[in-house]
This record gives structure tokens, C-alpha cells and sequence, in this order.
């Protein structure tokens, strides 16, 4: 694994999905407009929520996930225990499959945090 892996992978997905908003615009327009609502200071604030979403992209195998939500907690100031807690819950819900992918969460936000 690189030291830049979700950061490449961050980039990549960015690109490909600019690329795919040139040809359904609406469709992605109105993806980032719900992500911009769900992820709203409301009765949980955007750490919170951001947490919430790291854990889905574990139980989902989402690698673009990883890299989106883990640069976000990074940015947010979440801390490496609260991300490791998070992904407790992860692989409480999600059993061996969600154990390898919480180890890619890991080295995701560790990638970012570092940065």
C-alpha cells in the first residue's frame, strides 16, 4: 500500500465522478446537494454524521468511500479513537468482511490525519 493511496484514490474518484457530471449533470448536482444536506450540523453535528458514513463505506466495501469520509473526519478533527471506535461498530455489525475493510479505513484516515 502507498503512502498516497486514498489521497490518489480521492483525486481519481473526483475526476471520474467531474467527468460523469458532464454527462448527467442533474444526477450528480442532485448527489452532492443531498450529501450537503445529510452531512448538515442538525441533532448530530458533521463529525457525527461523517463517522456514521465511514462505518457504511466499511459494510459496503466502498474504497472511494473510505478515501471521501476519512479525509472529511480528518479535516473535521476527528481523532484516531473516535475513528477506531467507529469502526468497532463497523465490524460489530459487519463480522470478517467488515474487519478487513475497517483496516483500509484505518490506513485511510491515518493517510489523511498525517497529511
Amino acid at each position: 500500500m502507498s503512502s498516497t493511496q486514498y489521497q490518489d484514490t480521492f483525486r481519481k474518484t473526483m475526476g471520474r465522478m467531474k467527468d460523469l457530471a458532464g454527462e448527467i449533470p442533474g444526477v450528480i448536482k442532485s448527489f452532492q446537494e443531498t450529501g450537503a444536506a445529510a452531512m448538515a450540523d442538525g441533532a448530530l453535528d458533521a463529525k457525527t454524521k461523517e463517522l456514521i458514513a465511514l462505518a457504511l463505506g466499511v459494510a459496503a466495501r466502498c474504497e472511494g468511500c473510505l478515501a471521501f469520509h476519512a479525509r472529511a473526519l480528518s479535516k473535521l478533527g476527528a481523532t484516531r479513537a473516535e475513528v477506531a471506535e467507529t469502526l468497532g461498530v463497523a465490524i460489530q455489525m459487519g463480522g470478517g468482511p467488515s474487519v478487513m475493510w475497517a483496516t483500509e479505513a484505518m490506513a485511510a484516515f491515518d493517510e489523511f490525519a498525517a497529511k
